[in-house]
């Protein structure tokens, strides 16, 4: 679950991690209210789940009243389109007003888990600021990466590594540190799949202080942290897979032609390959899970074709805890109340899998079968051609 900038903030302060002083606004006014409060010059900062906001117009110096207002119009409504947002962008309803800061050097800093080695990774550098991507990319070399075991924590040793490695001042070695154990520490109390700073300045009086916030917590985690499912934003949500929820389906919105219905994410992900494979694109992720009934289908199709992208439906069932008879019958019932208007390719193995083709052939609808996956994304990507 992704938390918006103010609201890590918000945590940043409780870890003593330094953060600007700052109050979010819906409107212009409030904005202009928060600056006087502030003193000027201030950061008028769009507050959606993306990066990339400065590249696209949601972060604004203001250094007059007139320029608050002016910023604050101009942000509120936006349809803020970054390189994590695709063409569509997100609509900003909310904007961070900031105090200003001196800002002598930026760097970077994040805090991520690590699968491969089983650890917490700590990944930094010199170059902060809006372009750390191309930094990745061109000077690889320059990104420094210090391994923690999770089970015996951060270690001194560690925060000396980065320190050195980011060729800090003996002066701002200190504060650095402990920014740095603070961050480790929230990181881990809140279950998080992602803290990163970016850019962690260091100010004019030789201090350090997060200028921007982002926190990604693990969903499954989110039973321990009342206080963050509480922050949850429900306009940040995609609407088909808010919709999905309601109903227990696992539903991830893409951009491509053809709409699926898979049991399993690993099915799920291996039929959106071979789509790829067989020419077309999927327009979604959806996993109905292994105890779908009549209902839970019917809804996934429902959503599906509420995508006006979508020009053909491949169902992938492999009958297993969800047996293809039971699958098949609900297809049927739901086909028949959503009024299918477009080609459906079913493909079906496993328990009863005789039962199931026999109900699909004999319900009377123009459901095209497959001998296999294979067979499946063919047909289907004929279709849409």
């Amino acid at each position: 679950m992704k938390i918006h900038e103010y609201q890590a903030k918000s945590l940043f302060r409780q870890y003593n991690v330094p953060v600007p002083n700052g109050s979010v606004s819906t409107n212009s006014a409030e904005a202009a209210k928060i600056a006087e409060q502030l003193g000027l010059p201030v950061a008028v900062k769009a507050q959606v789940h993306a990066g990339g906001r400065g590249k696209g117009g949601g972060v604004r110096v203001a250094k007059t009243p007139k320029e608050v207002v002016e910023a604050a119009e101009a942000i509120l409504g936006m349809s803020l389109v970054t390189k994590q947002t695709g063409a569509v962008g997100k609509k900003v309803n909310k904007v961070l007003v900031e105090q200003g800061v001196n800002i002598k050097n930026e760097l970077y800093l994040s805090i991520i888990p690590d699968r491969e080695t089983a650890t917490i990774t700590i990944v930094a550098s010199q170059d902060g600021g809006m372009n750390i991507e191309e930094v990745a990319e061109a000077t690889p070399e320059r990104i420094i990466k210090v391994s923690v075991n999770p089970v015996t924590g951060i270690k001194g040793y560690h925060l000396n590594q980065v320190a050195f490695g980011l060729e800090l001042e003996p002066a701002l070695r200190k504060p650095f540190s402990a920014l740095l154990k603070n961050l480790y520490a929230l990181f881990v109390d809140y279950d998080c799949s992602m803290v990163e700073i970016n850019p962690l300045i260091i100010t004019g009086d030789n201090g350090v202080m997060a200028l921007d916030a982002k926190m990604d917590i693990d969903s499954n985690a989110l039973f321990r942290h009342p206080d963050v499912v509480q922050m949850h934003d429900p306009d940040e949500d995609d609407p088909k897979e808010a919709e999905a929820a309601k109903f227990s389906l696992n539903y991830i919105n893409l951009d491509g032609n053809v709409g699926n219905m898979v049991n399993g994410a690993g099915l799920a992900m291996a039929t959106m390959d071979i789509i790829k494979q067989a020419g077309a694109s999927p327009a979604n992720f959806l996993d109905v899970g292994g105890g779908a009934n009549a209902e839970m289908v019917e809804n996934g199709f429902r959503i599906i074709l509420s995508d006006p992208n979508v020009k053909g439906i491949l169902i992938n069932i492999f009958g297993g805890i969800l047996r293809c008879d039971v699958l098949a019958s609900g297809v049927v019932q739901a086909a028949k109340k959503v009024k299918l208007s477009v080609p459906v390719v079913v493909r079906m193995e496993g328990t009863n899998v005789d039962e199931g083709r026999r109900i699909l052939a004999e319900s009377g609808l123009k459901l095209i079968g497959a001998a296999d996956l294979a067979d499946a994304a063919k047909k289907v990507a004929e279709l849409v051609s």
